[in-house]
């Protein structure tokens, strides 16, 4: 398993997490069977947006066993199970009373990552804001019942507001190359909303845990991938875990069978993993990005195009880290021989010899 570190603080963070919205199905024997293999396999990140309340208890059970302090729940204000089925509410009193259902179940008495649940639409931000969930959250995180503070959200304006409050350690947002392109019912904001939501969250510290990695299973499938042609799980994870601020995906498992195909990532050699191939059909608008798909390697000069690119994007975006990530790189911009090998090569038609002189002279004065 690779980690990664949350920003700010000193968690280390499994790339692949466990989503729970088709779980429950399976049966308690084998909801408890699959958990014990993420456990096993060294997934440490646990999203408890379910599909109904029936995960909740084994959970309890499995973690509860000598392993609740190497493991994040990522417990949501809004979701509330207390019927069996999930619901969502707005409602402060029902949220208090769902959040104590949730941790008498999970058998824990603090909360990892406490996350303001589905907040779409700006008039449902200025509700959990009126009903003082917002104030709640902040508050239970100066108590020590809340260790960190999230945002689920589909809607990149709705995420910069929150970003604006200067209150997020963390982000879950749903990001494929469908939505990211503009097809399908949570494909909001345009190619470059999108970008610079991902680019702001790295650059303000924010982490992203992402959902609907797979586009609820529609870029699976060539019939009802919007593209023509289907994806791969391994395709759809590299292209998740390549954008700015990612730490994590969260796909939805079924059962270990599922678990194990999709650990199968970590094994998976490049070529399984390369998603070049979105660029013969992303829009005009996504030509001329460059989205680190690092398609262009090997470079002849041995730079790193997709990681420089990624540096610049991110300066440019404010992150004061990124010019001491740039100057500490083997081979900089500067050391482009212009062979032109990575702009023949380029699936989204970047002009990257381009690129490298304008990042060149932003970063060196060259």
């Amino acid at each position: 398993m690779e980690y990664r570190k949350l920003p700010k603080g000193p968690e280390e963070i499994s790339i692949i997490g466990l989503g729970n919205s088709s779980l429950g199905d399976c049966g308690e024997t084998e909801m408890r069977r699959t958990i014990e293999l993420a456990l096993q396999s060294g997934i440490n990140y646990f999203d408890m947006a379910a599909g109904d309340a029936r995960p909740f208890p084994v959970y309890g059970q499995v973690i509860g066993q000598g392993y609740r302090d190497k493991v994040y729940y990522q417990v949501h204000f809004g979701a509330d199970y207390r019927s069996g089925k999930y619901g969502w509410t707005l409602k402060l009193e029902q949220i208090k009373r769902s959040i104590d259902w949730q941790l008498a179940n999970l058998k824990t008495d603090y909360i990892d990552f406490g996350f303001i649940h589905c907040i779409d639409e700006l008039t449902d931000l200025e509700m959990a804001m009126k009903q003082g969930t917002i104030q709640y959250i902040q508050k239970l995180k100066e108590e020590g019942v809340i260790r960190r503070i999230g945002l689920s959200s589909h809607t990149p304006e709705v995420v910069q507001k929150v970003l604006d409050m200067g209150i997020l350690d963390m982000l879950m947002f749903s990001i494929n190359p469908a939505y990211d392109y503009r097809h399908g019912e949570y494909a909001i904001g345009s190619v470059d909303e999108r970008t610079a939501l991902y680019r702001r969250c790295e650059a303000l510290g924010v982490g992203i845990s992402v959902m609907k990695i797979f586009s609820g299973g529609q870029l699976l499938n060539e019939r009802t991938s919007p593209f023509g042609r289907a994806l791969t799980e391994y395709q759809c994870i590299q292209y998740a875990l390549d954008k700015p601020g990612v730490l994590t995906v969260l796909p939805g498992v079924r059962d270990r069978r599922d678990l194990e195909r999709i650990l199968g990532f970590l094994k998976a050699d490049e070529e399984e993993k390369d998603y070049s191939v979105i660029g013969s059909f992303a829009p005009q608008e996504a030509e001329g990005i460059c989205v680190y798909c690092n398609h262009c390697q090997p470079c002849p000069a041995g730079l790193d195009v997709g990681l420089i690119n990624k540096y610049y994007d991110l300066a440019i975006a404010g992150d004061a880290l990124a010019k001491d990530h740039y100057a500490n790189l083997a081979k900089k911009a500067s050391d482009c021989t212009g062979c032109g090998h990575c702009d023949r090569r380029c699936p989204f038609r970047v002009n990257q010899t381009g690129r490298m002189k304008e990042i060149a002279a932003y970063f060196e004065g060259a």
